[in-house]
């Protein structure tokens, strides 16, 4: 109701049972509200969703369909607040608080990946958690904005974002192939030549 205010965060506490100078326990004021929600609507994604446990837990399809189920069900999380979602991205764009917006984001990109079953640890590690945090804070703005009936617009939004990192992954990935056996080939035809390498 009254939204990611001060006086939210002192009519909380007078309800609580507090003074109102309590808040000053908060030193981010409201921006603590903010944080409060990100990280509770992180944590509840573990018993959100429960996915069965399969032979094909690890299998790169299935990791990307619980990654959008995760996805979504992270944005549903943000419907309850869905009018006071652009106060809530304003807060967190301040410039005292972009640290610790961002290092939320990672977190919840970590949590995602690791409850859709990517445990991998290699070179794309870094890749891979931009890329959804990208996908998610881009989701997140556009769902700010979106008046359809349960959001099915951001759905969609959320589905042209993925296929877009998947065509770009790919895109990476050959890239990476054609540049490595491009360099074993040279590499070989110079030992044809004798050169030492």
């Amino acid at each position: 109701m009254h939204g990611f205010t001060q006086s939210a965060l002192a009519l909380g506490a007078e309800t609580a049972g507090y003074l109102p100078a309590s808040t000053n326990l908060f030193p981010s004021g409201a921006f603590d509200l903010v944080r409060y929600h990100l990280v509770t609507q992180r944590l509840a994604l573990a018993d959100s969703v429960q996915f069965p446990t399969t032979a094909a837990t690890h299998a790169s399809s299935a990791v990307s369909s619980r990654i959008r189920t995760l996805l979504l069900a992270r944005l549903r999380a943000n419907e309850p607040i869905l009018h006071r979602l652009p106060d809530m991205l304003a807060l967190m764009s301040l410039a005292g608080n972009i640290p610790t917006s961002l290092a939320e984001l990672g977190r919840l990109s970590d949590e995602i990946l690791y409850l859709a079953g990517d445990l991998s640890v290699d070179s794309s590690w870094y890749t891979k958690r931009g890329a959804l945090a990208g996908v998610y804070a881009a989701a997140e703005v556009f769902q700010s904005q979106d008046r359809s009936l349960g959001c099915v617009e951001t759905e969609r939004f959320v589905d042209r974002r993925l296929a877009d990192v998947r065509w770009a992954g790919g895109a990476v990935g050959s890239v990476g192939e054609w540049v490595g056996f491009t360099g074993m080939s040279t590499v070989n035809v110079l030992r044809s030549f004798g050169v030492r390498i």
